[in-house]
């Protein structure tokens, strides 16, 4: 009986030890492992197999699936039977930069808790990605993050591929941003979360935060989250040790002078979140805090974001729906916003003085904060934005199949899309790039456009069976018109989808030509005119002999048609096509 006793209480003590993370059994530096992270959530769903399933979705870079946790109160793990249910969904992501692994870790803790002491909410199911960025977890080190107080050992920021993958949930040049909005637009989250470390300045909170920018949120989404989520957020947290403060986006080189929101525009998670119509948060603690304390606020908000939600379950999931059904009518989108610098409010901050002394290494003045000389004082925040640009949607694009990778995305972002059953010749309007501007270094992998200059003209076209129509009468409106707009700031097009029609095909031998564009200009007045009024308006062009001749020619019928032209057409209507 004594052998048979001692092995049970080891087998106790052994589970009590399993469910422990290596960050509770370090020493509150300590991160763990991608060897230890999935073994403990495998080991967690299988102590709870009623309220806990993990899920192995698609692959990431490093050839390893993007795992989802999944905690129900009920069992049920199906997200269509969730959201007939009226429950809300929250997805957190981990680890997108494994250098700042608060989250992974916090996370751990944060499930397993809601396990054991039974605390999954009724009305909300909770989807955890353990960690995004697999590899760069994989890559780990002690000296990549060099303004960083711990953890001892952590991930790199770049992938397998060296992306930055939050930058990367347009584009989606990675396995992992794939495998991602798998799982995003499977489970379709009400609120999104994801956890990150904070760089710059030095002041006093550990936490900030960063919500889903509220002017360009849907307004339903806005002002639930203004009025309600966030100052609920603030006061929690304040109650729990851990005030937060807008994530600290100076104007200056302190923060003294102001702080700016952040416009987040679609590449990142947070904007990608909001062409869903689903609520975003990025927290980011504060680099330089200690590491266990960074964790333990983390924990704590992710806490509070089950305490706010459970609550507020009928709004959240009501606003959602609406919103949906609003974006789906909606006629105007606005593809760019600018800082409002006329409006500003002020907000109590606590941080450091700055001040300067001479540097040990160049000998010139630096700066520092003195932390022995805290200050709480108001400052100026500027959060609001004002559209810069806007586009009328069309009834429907028409998208030719020979472009395989945006019709795979806007398939994966829920977009409906219907193809057509036969050849058609259609009327349309479609854009010529009149000008634009191209990065001068790559950025994630791409020479990314930017001031996009379009022509749009009425043109009859040839579109084939099995080219797609996408119509503007979907929840998925946002998305599909922020990256089929070539002009909006994460567009395909600007993403270098298109690249193609940007070079010329063919082209012409001046000494051949020359006759023929005399012949051109004999037999055409209106050309005529046009040369003349452009070398009256030109003194260069008038003397350039080449340049002339190039005129005549891209004003004539040799000048092919698909150079600049953007394949995507714009429909008046939809109706008279026939569509399977």
């Amino acid at each position: 009986m004594k052998i048979i006793y001692t092995w049970l209480l080891a087998l106790s003590i052994t589970t009590a030890t399993a469910q422990q993370t290596p960050f509770e059994r370090g020493s509150g530096n300590t991160t763990t492992t991608y060897a230890e992270l999935i073994p403990y959530y495998e080991k967690l769903a299988a102590s709870y197999p009623g309220q806990a399933r993990l899920l192995r979705g698609g692959l990431t870079d490093a050839g390893k699936p993007l795992h989802l946790l999944i905690l129900s109160a009920d069992g049920s793990f199906d997200p269509q039977k969730i959201r007939a249910a009226g429950k809300c969904i929250l997805l957190v992501n981990n680890g997108i930069h494994p250098g700042e692994p608060e989250g992974i870790d916090a996370s751990m803790m944060f499930a397993r808790d809601l396990l054991k002491d039974k605390k999954i909410p009724a009305n909300t199911v909770i989807c955890i990605i353990p960690a995004y960025n697999i590899d760069g977890m994989l890559n780990r080190s002690s000296t990549s993050r060099a303004n960083q107080n711990g953890p001892a050992a952590y991930g790199f920021r770049g992938n397998a591929r060296n992306y930055d993958l939050n930058r990367d949930f347009i584009k989606t040049d990675s396995r992992n941003s794939e495998s991602f909005q798998q799982i995003f637009n499977t489970w379709q989250p009400h609120i999104f979360v994801d956890t990150h470390t904070s760089n710059g300045a030095d002041y006093q909170y550990t936490m900030t935060l960063i919500p889903a920018q509220k002017d360009k949120l849907q307004p339903l989404l806005s002002a639930y989250l203004q009025k309600t989520m966030l100052p609920e957020l603030y006061g929690k947290m304040q109650s729990k040790g851990y005030p937060l403060v807008p994530y600290v986006n100076s104007v200056a080189e302190t923060p003294d002078q102001g702080i700016t929101g952040f416009m987040e525009s679609p590449r990142y998670s947070t904007g990608y979140a909001a062409l869903h119509n689903c609520i975003g948060f990025m927290p980011e603690t504060h680099m330089l805090k200690p590491y266990s304390q960074r964790v333990d606020a983390t924990r704590k908000l992710l806490e509070t974001y089950v305490e706010v939600i459970s609550k507020d379950v009928k709004t959240i999931v009501a606003n959602k729906m609406a919103a949906d059904r609003a974006v789906a009518a909606q006629q105007e989108f606005v593809l760019d916003w600018k800082l409002d610098q006329s409006r500003s409010a002020e907000i109590t901050f606590k941080g450091y003085e700055a001040r300067y002394k001479p540097s040990e290494v160049s000998g010139k003045d630096r700066l520092y904060y003195d932390r022995n000389r805290p200050y709480t004082r108001n400052i100026k925040e500027w959060n609001h934005f004002i559209p810069a640009m806007s586009v009328q949607k069309p009834a429907a694009y028409i998208i030719p199949q020979a472009y395989e990778k945006v019709i795979a995305l806007l398939k994966l972002n829920n977009v409906k899309l219907k193809r057509l059953d036969r050849d058609i010749t259609v009327e349309m309007e479609l854009y010529t790039i009149g000008d634009y501007k191209t990065a001068a270094r790559p950025y994630e992998g791409h020479y990314l456009h930017s001031a996009v200059q379009l022509k749009p003209a009425t043109v009859t076209m040839n579109f084939y069976a099995g080219d797609y129509v996408a119509e503007t009468n979907q929840a998925s409106n946002r998305y599909l018109v922020e990256t089929l707009e070539p002009q909006a700031a994460d567009s395909y097009f600007n993403w270098n989808f298109f690249d193609a029609v940007l070079g010329q095909k063919e082209h012409f031998s001046a000494y051949v030509f020359e006759d023929t564009a005399a012949a051109l200009l004999k037999n055409d007045a209106a050309l005529r005119k046009k040369l003349s009024d452009k070398k009256a308006a030109d003194p260069a062009f008038a003397q350039n002999a080449a340049a002339q001749l190039d005129f005549v020619y891209k004003n004539s019928d040799y000048y092919e048609k698909t150079h600049l032209r953007y394949p995507i057409g714009r429909l008046a209507s939809a109706a008279y096509l026939s569509l399977r």
